[in-house]
């Protein structure tokens, strides 16, 4: 294998009062303030914090819990065992919760999709419930799925008891979590075309209707927010998990136990205005670019495009330069046959010796091994 530098970028960093470290990268930036308890702003490429206030602090966080409840939903329509257009039969049980709900009639036929824009936009408990029975029998065998899923992202300080974030002892997250989660469900593109959506209806089976309002009002009322998720409680005060995209930057931004509703959407968007007042993004390695080509062994093509699987972005404050190394782990050559997605090495992004990201290297070229006759035209060819 072998490694080979790419490029370095000079990096300047101003010293103030709040300082956040990603991958040996540290930025600087005033004190934010803020009343709620907790609050977090992350970058959704690099995963770089950019603020945070006890980021880390157990809390309840109410109907922000169906973040989770939405994402293992997107899933299972990723893997095909879920379709928008699927017919769900309720129950007793899910049309019985309480709290924020779209008044669904047990033992009748939803579509997964109505189910789950009832979910995004309004927060609806029995909608949560339903999608959770169906997908995995009971909502308590959902629930384990729920907290084996957040083990698996690293959401260390969470743990769910229920599928809808109604009041329980024993539940609890974070707002690092929580921007987790949320960083998670907006990258699939299903639950955007529901997130973005101000105003609707629900029809019933039986002709009834339900009017559906988004409960995240920045949709509406900030420039570029296209999704999130609300949750209130006693327990757990006003919360917000946010995001919002401006200049190819998207953010997430989490408050958790604001005194007030209109506290949480102000204190969210104060924490928006912030990072796209004074950071940007800069691309780092991207997918629709050839990285360089490397011969190809035994192959009907001689030489074959490497590209990264995906995109990598660094978040920077404006005006400053950053450093950093791209290194490259990869054969000399490749072997035929290769096809479309093939990891054939990674890239390594880092800083001051400190990784900051992998990538995957991959072909997206269909090459076919030589056959004898290939290998006979081609000595014929030369001679």
């Amino acid at each position: 294998m072998k490694r080979i530098a790419l490029f370095s970028i000079m990096l300047c960093i101003l010293a103030t009062t709040f300082c956040v470290n990603y991958g040996g990268i540290a930025f600087a930036s005033s004190e934010i303030d803020l009343k709620s308890k907790s609050a977090l702003l992350l970058d959704y490429s690099s995963g770089m914090v950019l603020f945070e206030k006890d980021a880390e602090k157990h809390l309840p966080i109410a109907s922000m819990v169906k973040m989770m409840t939405i994402l293992i939903t997107l899933e299972e329509m990723d893997a095909g065992n879920l379709t928008e257009e699927t017919m769900i039969t309720t129950t007793e049980n899910a049309s019985s919760m309480g709290g924020s709900q779209v008044f669904i009639d047990p033992y009748v036929e939803y579509s997964a999709g109505d189910l789950l824009k009832s979910v995004v936009m309004a927060s609806a408990n029995d909608a949560s419930v339903a999608l959770a029975e169906h997908i995995s029998g009971s909502e308590e065998a959902f629930v384990s799925r729920m907290n084996s899923k957040a083990k698996e992202l690293g959401m260390n300080n969470t743990n769910y008891v229920n599928c809808t974030g109604l009041p329980a002892p024993e539940q609890y997250s974070c707002a690092k979590d929580c921007a987790i989660a949320l960083k998670e469900v907006a990258g699939h593109e299903i639950y955007h075309k529901y997130s973005v959506i101000w105003m609707d209806e629900l029809v019933h089976p039986s002709g009834r209707k339900t009017e559906l309002v988004n409960t995240n009002r920045l949709i509406r009322y900030y420039d570029g927010c296209d999704g999130g998720k609300t949750g209130s409680t006693n327990e757990a005060g006003c919360c917000l998990s946010a995001t919002a995209v401006r200049n190819n930057m998207r953010l997430i931004s989490v408050i958790i136990g604001a005194q007030n509703s209109q506290t949480r959407f102000n204190e969210c968007s104060k924490l928006f205005n912030y990072g796209f007042a004074n950071f940007e993004n800069k691309t780092i390695i991207d997918t629709t670019k050839s990285l360089f080509t490397l011969p190809v062994n035994k192959g009907k093509q001689e030489v074959v495009d490497i590209y990264s699987k995906e995109n990598f972005s660094l978040v920077t404050k404006k005006g400053d330069k950053i450093e950093y190394d791209v290194t490259y782990e990869n054969p000399n050559k490749i072997n035929a046959p290769t096809k479309n997605g093939d990891i054939v090495g990674k890239a390594i992004i880092s800083k001051n010796g400190n990784v900051i990201k992998e990538v995957d290297l991959i072909v997206k070229d269909n090459i076919d091994k030589l056959s004898l006759k290939d290998c006979f035209d081609k000595i014929v060819v030369n001679w």
